[in-house]
């Protein structure tokens, strides 16, 4: 092993970075990934990434495991804020979902073993496809493997106290939300005019039981909303992924105080 890598603190100091990017990055952190193959994979990647990384060779003292809880929390930063602003594609499956009325019945992800919206998943599942359609696993992976440019491996340390990280993460955290209603709002401000229809027929029509005809025809107009903005959806998908590169590289911006 000491012949294949001399320098073992430096792999080590990588393959903590790289391996706690596995951890919250989508796609590779999902659970029918096993978890053998995660490390197995992070292996590999850190061992090619090791002789593109110029550092010297660190003591082993208390220094160098402020170093691996540093790379650590770098891996799980960046690979959180890219999962969070793909995140935005459930938030709106949960949005359509509430006034659909699917919001009563979740499903299990089997991906992250958490409940997810039906409508969620559903959209969320077409994202991962156009995501490896696109290409966009191997973006990510340049993500973590451009990290070292912005974000050098012997940085003491994060500057959580410097304003503007916690600041970028609140917008980010904001951006999310703003992504998902955007997504939305075509079908929740479709079934809003269904609304205000049914009640404008219960009032007109007193004898007709509105709760039982309205709830398929919501379910209706739903679908067929969908089916004439799935082509704008999938171009929102693709900002989606572009806003999440964006957002990983300044994160590491602000981190390394470039």
């Amino acid at each position: 092993m000491e012949e294949l890598i001399p320098n073992l603190s430096v792999f080590l100091l990588i393959f903590v970075r790289v391996s706690s990017f596995f951890v919250t990055m989508p796609l590779f952190s999902y659970r029918t990934i096993p978890s053998r193959h995660r490390i197995g994979f992070a292996l590999i990647l850190s061992w090619l990434m090791y002789y593109t990384i110029e550092s010297p060779a660190f003591e082993i003292d208390w220094a160098y495991f402020m170093l691996i809880m540093k790379e650590a929390m770098i891996g799980l930063l960046i690979g959180f804020v890219a999962y969070m602003i793909i995140s935005a594609i459930q938030i709106a499956g949960g949005f359509i979902d509430f006034q659909m009325g699917f919001a009563i019945a979740n499903v299990i992800d089997p991906q992250t073993g958490t409940q997810s919206p039906l409508m969620g998943q559903y959209l969320y599942t077409f994202a991962l496809l156009l995501l490896l359609a696109l290409d966009g696993h191997h973006l990510i992976l340049d993500g973590i493997f451009y990290s070292y440019q912005f974000i050098p491996i012997d940085q003491a340390w994060i500057p959580f106290g410097d304003s503007n990280l916690a600041e970028y993460i609140i917008k980010t955290f904001n951006s999310v939300f703003i992504i998902a209603f955007q997504m939305s709002i075509p079908v929740v401000a479709t079934l809003f005019l269904v609304d205000v229809a049914l009640g404008i027929v219960a009032r007109t029509v007193p004898q007709l039981n509105i709760f039982v005809v309205g709830f398929p025809i919501k379910i209706a107009v739903s679908f067929i909303v969908l089916f004439i903005v799935m082509a704008i959806m999938m171009a929102v998908m693709q900002q989606i992924f572009q806003t999440m590169l964006l957002s990983m590289r300044d994160l590491m911006k602000i981190i390394g105080g470039t």
